[in-house]
């Protein structure tokens, strides 16, 4: 479904959310060469946590912060073989005493662009409040943000700042949210020059598709369902929240898990609903991202659905990118963002949404108002 109000081919071109997507993949290179130059002193902090067994990673942010935990834990607790839980700050704060019901040793890894929001602070003062030891990893994009200010200098806190162009000028996150990712992904799991760089690359090949992508908009889908599995997962309700923000709710969006996706949520689908499927590297897993794959283009049609992977020759590929076969899913994710970053700059600006302040009255906010943190009685 198409018409003659279509806008030029690069949409969004001189936005800030525009420049702040294309800008990822040179963001990424820096990410690399930032953590590998602070790896003595991230050594110096993590050793002596990592030494405790039964040491507990909670990783916390809210909104897309919070989705930087949802696809980096998986990935985490596969190759740490230990507990990694992502739980929003939202949670935390607003039930602090279920979400940290285990007085264990526990690292709180923190992610914020700005660390402004009220959960941010709140929800590391609630875990100081109840937990007996805890440390915090503060992985921001802002070096003067409140979260960044309250944890420097602090002997059971570190500070780590993402490179400076990655702390995002437009309303939604994209360079802030895969930075802040592959900073997690590289201080747990090490420095590896080679894989950033064909992250890299990879992000580039979505780059210059980024034509293509257009054409999946100029559809005119009235709905956008995202699936994947594991890592992935998170990485469909990030891709999810990037449309819903950035075009001010005027285009619905739904997100699942691709097996979870037939229990009910399948309703959603109708004759303009632009289906994306991401398409695991684990072979188990991709199993069933295929099988839904599958199930979609025969109730929608091909061109309905996009299948993502790494690899332009896999099986029930749409959209394949060469040079990440093999990776973990979550460093996957950051070339497979920019995809849905893309999708959701069109998308904006074929609904005739300011990309940059889709809400000038005020109705959602960059950072988030109007939040209280209450005392927490008696602890």
């Amino acid at each position: 479904m198409t018409d003659t109000t279509i806008p030029p081919a690069h949409v969004g071109v001189g936005t800030a959310t525009e420049r702040e997507i294309s800008q990822q993949p040179d963001v990424w290179r820096e990410t690399g060469r930032m953590v590998a130059g602070l790896r003595t002193e991230i050594e110096a902090f993590l050793a002596p946590l990592l030494a405790e067994p039964d040491l507990r990673i909670v990783l916390t942010g809210a909104g897309t912060s919070a989705f930087v935990g949802e696809v980096a834990a998986p990935a985490l607790a596969r190759r740490l073989r230990r507990r990694v839980d992502a739980v929003a700050t939202t949670d935390l704060v607003s039930d602090p005493l279920s979400r940290l019901a285990e007085d264990v040793p526990t690292l709180l890894v923190s992610f914020a662009r700005s660390g402004n929001s009220p959960e941010s602070l709140g929800a590391t003062d609630l875990a100081d409040r109840v937990l007996s030891d805890v440390h915090h990893l503060v992985i921001t994009c802002d070096p003067v943000g409140q979260l960044y200010t309250a944890h420097e200098g602090r002997a059971r806190s570190r500070n780590l700042v993402t490179p400076r162009r990655a702390n995002d000028e437009g309303f939604a996150m994209t360079s802030s949210f895969s930075s802040m990712l592959l900073t997690a992904l590289l201080v747990f799991l090490g420095d590896d020059e080679a894989l950033v760089e064909a992250l890299a690359t990879a992000g580039e090949q979505v780059l210059e598709a980024r034509d293509r992508v257009q054409r999946l908009v100029e559809r005119d889908p009235a709905r956008i369902v995202y699936l994947g599995s594991g890592s992935l997962t998170g990485l469909a309700r990030e891709s999810a929240l990037k449309v819903l923000e950035v075009t001010a709710g005027r285009v619905d969006t739904y997100f699942d898990s691709s097996l979870g996706f037939r229990h009910g949520p399948k309703a959603v689908l109708d004759d303009r609903t632009l289906a994306v499927v991401y398409g695991s590297n684990d072979p188990y897993i991709r199993r069933y991202d295929d099988d839904m794959t599958r199930e979609l283009r025969a109730a929608l049609g091909g061109a309905s659905v996009q299948a993502l992977s790494a690899g332009r020759t896999a099986p029930a590929a749409d959209f394949g990118i060469d040079g990440v076969e093999g990776v973990d899913d979550a460093f996957l994710a950051l070339p497979f963002a920019v995809f849905a970053q893309l999708i959701a700059l069109h998308a904006s600006v074929r609904a005739g949404v300011p990309t940059d302040n889709p809400f000038p009255g005020g109705a959602v906010n960059r950072v988030v108002q109007g939040v209280t943190i209450h005392p927490l009685e008696g602890r």
